[in-house]
């Protein structure tokens, strides 16, 4: 049906009055957040609306969740800053009535409502179809984790990085950055070593693909601005001095994926390496990253990712223990991908 110049599709028989939402609210200037029912009126104006099936826990939400960085830009806000689901209301000609889709950051969580609810209503370029080989649990599996370690593995390629250029560095090797980079790269032939502060992960992520694991307190302190070359390219979550000692161990010509800041977000480093050495920084955004390069991640998700691999990194975790999982993200101590089921 055409409506004001824009094709739309409505269905009214799976709306709901009321839906459940995991909502921060500011109460005598305190973070607080709580389950609630809410109606369709308090959600964003937009011009898709969502059947939430599915959401995860990442470190980004962690902090949205306990308040302990200033991710919240305006109360109230439903929490979760991806999501997964089906279209049942459309006045984009983009999408219709049973698309599925996904949307990772663009200001959910922050200052737009996000994927703890059960129902989302956004404007559609901010949505991306899923490939029919990707389930919508499958994308909540993958994530905005999986999903920004896909734009560092192609930015690394992107470089010119190839298997011949010598290992690939991943730090923060048990998170969900992380895991998935080490599968992705494991899966187009690379020579992987994972840095993780956690030992009892070794085999678990030598399962995933990396062929050695180092100690995080390797890398964790100050070092010399340059070092013995090592890495054909770098995959870092972490930040800090683990970013600055990375850069300093890269081969000539190597390019370094920069995208998370578990240790820090300062960067102890010199220009030696990238002017000696020739290193190429890559900053990695995944939150207002074009449509583009968005689609273009997915599309490479969908003929990389091994789908077996994808499941030992994923558990599910219900509704209700967001809150108590976000507590435990800042704390390192959830392995892999928490699949949460919203719908």
């Amino acid at each position: 049906m055409l409506q004001n110049g824009r094709w739309f599709t409505r269905t009214f028989n799976i709306m709901t009055d009321t839906f459940n939402a995991l909502v921060a609210r500011q109460q005598n200037d305190k973070h607080t957040v709580a389950f609630e029912t809410l109606t369709p009126d308090e959600l964003d104006p937009g011009d898709v609306t969502i059947a939430v099936d599915y959401s995860t826990v990442n470190y980004k939400d962690g902090l949205a969740i306990t308040g302990a960085a200033p991710i919240v830009q305006r109360y109230p806000l439903v929490l979760g800053i991806d999501f997964s689901g089906t279209v049942i209301e459309s006045y984009n000609a983009g999408f219709q009535e049973g698309d599925r889709v996904v949307l990772n950051g663009f200001g959910a969580s922050e200052r737009l409502h996000g994927g703890y609810a059960e129902r989302a209503q956004v404007n559609g370029d901010l949505l991306v179809k899923l490939p029919e080989s990707i389930s919508n649990r499958q994308a909540m599996a993958i994530g905005t984790a999986g999903y920004t370690a896909m734009l560092c593995v192609l930015a690394i390629q992107d470089a010119g990085t190839v298997p011949e250029n010598g290992p690939v560095l991943v730090t923060g090797a048990a998170g969900g950055v992380g895991t998935i980079a080490i599968s992705l790269l494991a899966s187009l032939g690379f020579d992987v070593a994972a840095s993780t502060g956690r030992e009892e992960e070794t085999a678990f992520l030598k399962s995933l693909g990396a062929n050695e694991v180092l100690d995080r307190h390797a890398l964790s302190d100050a070092g010399k601005p340059l070092q013995r070359e090592k890495w054909g390219a770098v995959v870092d979550c972490v930040g800090s001095n683990t970013l600055a000692n990375a850069i300093a161990q890269t081969c000539y010509g190597g390019a370094v994926a920069a995208c998370g800041l578990a240790q820090g977000a300062d960067l102890p480093a010199t220009v030696m390496p990238f002017i000696l050495r020739s290193i190429k920084l890559l900053g990695v955004d995944s939150v207002q990253a074009p449509l583009s390069a968005r689609q273009r991640a997915w599309e490479a998700l969908a003929t990389t990712l091994d789908t077996a691999k994808l499941e030992s990194l994923c558990f599910d975790l219900p509704f209700d223990q967001v809150p108590n999982a976000a507590q435990e993200i800042l704390k390192g101590q959830i392995r892999g991908r928490a699949i949460v089921a919203i719908s």
